[in-house]
């Protein structure tokens, strides 16, 4: 299949801000460009978009690296004909709508985590400062009581936590894919059984939701942002639903 424009630009972003992660020293690159919990004295607001184009942590390893060339295959697999149908403009409108749903559902659940185990603290005695001084020292102050550390480990967790990859604009296309070619027949690696997309791309976004909230993991590391994953499929979804609703009615999708 052919490369389109667009998708091949994506790739070379992706591709150099990796590299940026493997030379820039300290991990300064993934601490400007990652995504970190608003809360977090690391974030800044371009990382909303800049952590789109993130994957690694700074070092070259086997989870970093695989995760740059699974997103980048997923990226030429799925967004090439779903640029070749919809155009470039429309084709972006969805990336980047997708990965910023896939950051807003995220931390909606990392505010959903966090906001009641802090305010709990607040409530138990503790200061705004004094919780800042621990979560970022990872001292514990002494005279904290058992259930305030417990507490604490829930919303440290959060507040250190960290986003990065292209996944969340990938799904919002897989979404719009398989709204344009629902009888494609597509694959896990892990599963090589052909499904077709109408039940694949569902089956998935399912898979994630238990992962988000039971922490299980299917297919992807334990760190994954499952969230994301389904936030970004579901922007994905919604848009390509509006547009086929209202301004395709007459174009074949297939």
């Amino acid at each position: 299949m052919r490369i389109s424009e667009t998708v091949k630009h994506l790739i070379i972003i992706n591709v150099i801000m990796f590299i940026g992660t493997l030379f820039v020293a300290n991990g300064a690159f993934y601490e400007w460009f990652a995504m970190y919990f608003p809360k977090n004295d690391l974030f800044k607001p371009w990382q909303i978009i800049t952590h789109m184009f993130m994957h690694g942590g700074g070092d070259l390893n086997n989870l970093s690296i695989t995760h740059l060339l699974f997103n980048m295959f997923a990226l030429w697999m799925f967004g090439s004909p779903v640029e070749q149908v919809l155009g470039s403009k429309r084709f972006l409108f969805i990336y980047f709508s997708a990965g910023l749903g896939a950051v807003a559902l995220q931390l909606g659940y990392y505010y959903f985590q966090y906001l009641p185990n802090y305010n709990s603290l607040i409530a138990s005695g503790l200061s705004s400062d004094q919780i800042h001084y621990m979560l970022t020292s990872t001292k514990v102050l002494e005279g904290v009581t058992q259930a305030q550390f417990l507490e604490l480990q829930d919303i440290f967790q959060v507040y250190n936590a960290s986003m990065v990859g292209a996944s969340g604009c990938i799904m919002g296309i897989l979404a719009a894919f398989g709204m344009m070619n629902p009888n494609a027949e597509l694959m896990l690696i892990f599963l090589p059984i052909p499904i077709k997309a109408k039940y694949f791309i569902p089956g998935i976004i399912i898979l994630d939701l238990i992962s988000g909230v039971t922490g299980q993991s299917f297919f992807s590391p334990s760190n994954t942002a499952y969230m994301a994953h389904v936030g970004g499929a579901l922007t994905g979804f919604f848009i390509m639903w509006y547009w086929k609703k209202n301004q395709f009615n007459n174009k074949r999708w297939y």
